[in-house]
């Protein structure tokens, strides 16, 4: 029985864990897309349509919001 449950709980952890991994997928002849978890965009208060700026660090990338508080300070 002891075995059973671990095996439960591994794969529901595992499940978890994998949430996060993301494809790349084509869009149209010229673009990609990786698809966002929508437990974060819902934390982040993000909605479809939503313009957000990409901006390549050393590894990867950072998605941020399009009128963070960094934008704003561009402003007169």
């Amino acid at each position: 029985m002891e075995i059973i449950y671990f095996n439960t709980y591994f794969d529901k952890y595992m499940r978890l864990k994998d949430k996060n991994i993301r494809k790349i997928t084509r869009v149209g002849k010229t673009s990609l897309a990786v698809t966002l978890p929508v437990e974060m965009v819902r934390e982040l208060g993000w909605r479809e349509k939503q313009r957000v700026v990409v901006k390549k660090i050393k590894g990867g990338f950072v998605i941020r919001d399009y009128r963070s508080k960094k934008q704003k300070k561009l402003a007169p």
